[in-house]
């Protein structure tokens, strides 16, 4: 290896020297947590590879958790963490099945994480991880007991905030000091993850890439969609009326998302003529997209199902290895450095 890139591989090391000591893996690169895809196959190539894994818990109950989890173990010596959302009805007991099979890191999303959890993470000795869409939240949560935060931009697949990921990391990296911070949305190459620990991230964290990857589990069509798609095709779900408020989910423009955008406003004109109560409306409207995602990720409907995709999906060229993908990363990054040399 010559000189220069050695060098440069040192400071490489150097720069996420916290993210990687946090996660306790060989890069700070995490695995985003995706519903359907972030199983045991994914979560151990990814920590096999050096990154650090995060299971995507979602909809499953205790006893579906506390299975995924002994199957990934079985796969990686390596560590690796669990994504819980803070809005599950039996969180309690989806925190008890991580303490009792010994994850080390938490980590709480889709809302302020309730004091109960929390304590019970950090009783158990486990480390807890927390998303923060905007500085205020990011000192509080720091201040609630998170011992690291995820910032991740609007060019994020599924469930996104309103602020891009180059606003967020303005506005927070300098300063929050006190635990490590991780940014993830919209990130595809290895110089993006240099620029971002340069102004101070421990790390970053990828879903798309590692979505179209040879181990995810994700249908071979929903893989293709991912290959043909530039950035500018995933796109955030619409809302026709601000009375009727719809998440914002990033994903690939389909059959299914005109259909949504049609259906909204079919519901809209029913209430509006008294055929639906409020209440009614708003409810098949939230139910519309209900089982699209799996229908997307695992039978492979691309065109009526929730493709839910990040703004790199540009940068998904083709079908890789998790390895490949994070030797790249890395070696993206690394030569970045050497070029400076």
């Amino acid at each position: 290896m010559p000189l220069d890139v050695a060098l440069a591989e040192r400071n490489l090391d150097r720069l996420w020297e916290r993210g990687t000591a946090f996660l306790g893996c060989r890069y700070a690169i995490m695995g985003g947590a995706m519903s359907w895809v972030s199983e045991r196959h994914l979560v151990s190539a990814i920590s096999n590879a050096g990154g650090f894994g995060v299971i995507a818990c979602g909809a499953m109950n205790p006893a579906q958790l506390a299975a995924e989890i002994a199957g990934t173990q079985a796969m990686t010596q390596q560590p690796f963490g669990v994504n819980l959302i803070t809005m599950h009805p039996e969180l309690d007991a989806l925190v008890q099945v991580c303490l009792r099979a010994g994850v080390t890191h938490v980590v709480l999303a889709g809302g302020i994480p309730p004091g109960a959890a929390v304590r019970a993470v950090k009783d158990g000795g486990v480390k807890l991880i927390c998303f923060a869409p905007a500085f205020v939240l990011a000192k509080r949560l720091v201040r609630s007991g998170a011992d690291a935060i995820v910032i991740e931009g609007s060019e994020a697949g599924g469930h996104i905030g309103p602020v891009s990921l180059t606003v967020l990391a303005q506005e927070i990296l300098p300063h929050i000091r006190d635990v490590p911070v991780f940014v993830a949305g919209g990130i595809g190459r290895g110089e993006a993850i240099l620029a971002y620990l340069e102004m101070g991230a421990s790390g970053a964290q990828l879903g798309t890439r590692f979505a179209a990857s040879e181990e995810s589990i994700a249908h071979a069509a929903f893989k293709q969609a991912f290959v043909r798609a530039n950035a500018r095709d995933a796109l955030p779900s619409v809302q026709l009326d601000e009375r009727f408020p719809v998440i914002p989910v990033r994903g690939l423009a389909n059959a299914g998302t005109k259909r949504f955008a049609d259906m909204q406003a079919v519901t809209l004109k029913r209430f509006q003529d008294g055929e639906l109560t409020k209440e009614a409306a708003q409810l098949a409207i939230e139910h519309f997209w209900a089982g699209a995602l799996r229908r997307a990720v695992i039978d492979g409907d691309v065109e009526q199902g929730s493709v839910m995709a990040g703004q790199s999906v540009g940068m998904v060229t083709s079908i890789q290895s998790t390895a490949a993908i994070i030797a790249e990363l890395v070696g993206q990054a690394r030569d970045a450095l050497a070029r400076r040399l």
